[in-house]
């Protein structure tokens, strides 16, 4: 029974995932263009207002124009394009049946360090924009809503099949997480949401 369960818990995982990277790499990609577009713009005209400058909380303006939105030097919905442009080709790989135990090992630890990069990143970002920088940018989280999951389960994915080595003091954590996923990610979720909540009550509770 719990081998049919286990069969049935992997079929799963393995039907979903390339949607995820395909769904949730195409929906990023279009926000770094759009983050791109307007980083362009603004570069051109300092004036012109971003489409997704909503009031002065939600406001795509107010963070593009931040030292943050190029931490590396350039833009960073350049990475956004890239990295997504290459989740996107994986996912639309997988749907029309390449598979995917036949790609090597370091191709999936490339794909899970990417994600890891990404899920970094967003994070420091958040706190930056929410704590630091006092404004939202929507198409940046957008950024954030694909990431973190793209991340998750690319790495369920690879303890699933073995690509990574779980070393037995890490075995526990690494079944909770695979036993847990959805739960990990909605509370990953909320505690970016508290986040904002929390921060930003001030304006809310003017608008209630």
């Amino acid at each position: 029974m719990a081998k049919s369960k286990t069969k049935k818990q992997s079929w799963t995982l393995e039907r979903t995932f390339p949607w995820i990277l395909t769904i949730g790499g195409g929906i990023g990609f279009i926000a770094s263009f759009a983050l791109t577009y307007d980083k362009i713009k603004i570069a051109a005209n300092p004036h012109y207002i971003p489409s997704c400058n909503f009031n002065p909380l939600l406001n795509c303006g107010s963070v593009i124009k931040t030292w943050q939105a190029s931490a590396l030097g350039f833009p960073n919905s350049f990475i956004g394009l890239g990295g997504f442009a290459v989740v996107v080709t994986i996912g639309v790989m997988l749907l029309v049946g390449l598979e995917a135990r036949t790609l090597k090992r370091w191709f999936w630890w490339g794909l899970n360090l990417g994600g890891l990069f990404g899920a970094v990143l967003v994070s420091w970002l958040q706190y930056q924009t929410i704590y630091v920088i006092h404004a939202l940018c929507p198409w940046c989280m957008v950024v954030w809503v694909v990431t973190i999951p793209i991340f998750l389960y690319t790495t369920l994915y690879n303890l699933r099949v073995k690509f990574i080595p779980t070393p037995v003091s890490l075995k526990k954590p690494a079944a909770f997480i695979e036993k847990h996923h959805g739960d990990v990610l909605v509370v990953w979720f909320l505690i970016i949401i508290v986040m904002i909540l929390t921060h930003f009550w001030y304006y809310w509770k003017t608008i209630i």
